[in-house]
């Protein structure tokens, strides 16, 4: 049976591999956009450590094995006080320049033998655009955060310029040296796993980003969570500082602790506390949980606020189920989220390594009993969804996957 005259054919299969760094939050994105690439016929592979890959992709991934450095393990282990410039310093030359020229060979490999048609870089993973350059594939950025689009740098010429210096070097090493393409954002394709309603107006490479919304997928099976645990009658606050601040956090969970012993008649607190700086991992009564892991998805769904560390990825978690947020930025680009989520209404910034139980009860209280919060996260968690996700990130990467083959396929007896 012929197609219906003007129907569209369906697309051919391509090929997409996904670039990652050891980091969850970077890699959780990428899961249900190459979900729903493969639902859609398409064959996906990643290229990066599998012991970190492979437990959040489940079983039967295509994983090219990268080694590389571990942020908060040997030479990337930030001492706690390392804040603003400094921590940025060290992010690039202590893990992210080791990671791309580490990963480069890996990288390489993955291409030649999986042969993409489009090759998804994480943005802090140049290794994945620079080898796709040298290489001659096109390649789509997955910015797992926003903060690069706003400029943050603007204020700080000189720290612009170090770095431009230093992904120049990269370059030269395991890219094109004739390449002009900044490496953490694709001439073609920059998924921003975001909303403008968050993240604001962008200041760079506005014209290549493709706003998606989280990309939010099933998770392969976690440990057990003890639900009954919960009290329905009390709203719950989820405490988390994500997976690379393990080292950093045990004065402030301390602090949530002792206020959400300070409140336990207005709410219940699960602390996420996996170096059991609080002490073995068990109820303190009915008032606070400390716990090394939780199944972070299904409980935000019957939570009523979030205490974290402004990481990109909790951040839009929490949101994308309208919950309001108290953040504590500690470095990195978490200082330029935890502005968008008060510059949307949706929660309290407090200082990370000052503030104490009183003044955290105070911002839960608010962000808890103030309908505005709520309104607010809800407002930004409704762009989410209308932003498409996966499903969104996958059509974007289709085509960029079709202009690919437009480009390579030959169009006449000439070109063959």
């Amino acid at each position: 049976m012929s197609e219906p005259t003007g129907a569209t054919p369906p697309p051919s299969p391509n090929r997409f591999l996904f670039v990652v760094p050891p980091l969850v939050g970077h890699i959780n994105p990428t899961v249900g956009v190459g979900a729903e690439l493969t639902a859609r016929g398409h064959q996906v592979a990643w290229a990066g450590l599998p012991e970190v890959v492979g437990r959040l992709t489940g079983d039967g991934a295509r994983i090219y094995r990268c080694p590389g450095p571990l942020l908060g393990e040997g030479g990337a282990e930030r001492p706690p006080d390392v804040r603003g410039p400094g921590a940025l310093k060290f992010l690039w030359e202590r893990f992210l320049v080791p990671l791309a020229e580490a990963m480069a060979p890996g990288v390489r490999t993955a291409i030649e033998e999986f042969r993409p048609d489009v090759v998804v870089a994480d943005q802090q993973t140049v290794a994945g655009g620079l080898v796709a350059e040298r290489l001659g594939v096109r390649w789509a950025t997955s910015a797992t955060t926003s903060a690069e689009f706003t400029g943050a740098l603007d204020g700080m010429p000189k720290i612009d310029a170090w770095l431009d210096r230093l992904l120049g070097e990269v370059r030269g090493r395991i890219g094109d040296p004739a390449g002009t393409a900044d490496p953490r954002f694709s001439p073609d394709l920059v998924l921003a796993f975001t909303t403008e309603e968050l993240a604001g107006r962008p200041v760079r490479a506005g014209d290549r980003i493709r706003y998606v919304g989280p990309s939010i997928a099933e998770r392969p099976a976690a440990a057990d969570f003890p639900w009954e645990w919960l009290d329905p009658a009390r709203p719950t606050v989820l405490v988390t500082l994500g997976t690379a601040n393990v080292g950093a956090g045990a004065r402030f969970l301390a602090e949530c602790r002792e206020a959400g012993r300070a409140r336990a008649d207005r709410f219940q607190t699960v602390v996420v506390d996996p170096a059991g700086s609080l002490g073995p991992a068990a109820p303190d009564g009915k008032d606070v949980l400390a716990l090394p892991y939780v199944p972070q998805l299904p409980l935000l769904e019957r939570v009523g606020a979030v205490v974290c560390h402004a990481g990109h990825n909790t951040v839009c978690e929490a949101l994308w189920h309208g919950v309001p947020l108290v953040v504590a930025p500690i470095r990195d680009d978490q200082p330029v989220v935890a502005a968008q989520v008060v510059g949307a209404g949706a929660g309290i910034r407090v200082r990370f390594g000052r503030v104490r139980a009183p003044a955290l009860g105070e911002a839960l209280d608010a962000v808890l009993y103030e309908p505005g919060y709520r309104a607010a996260a809800e407002r930004v968690g409704a762009s989410f969804h209308a932003a498409g996700g996966p499903a969104a990130a996958a059509t974007h990467l289709e085509r960029l996957a079709g202009e690919a083959t437009a480009r390579t396929t030959p169009t006449s007896e000439g070109e063959r």
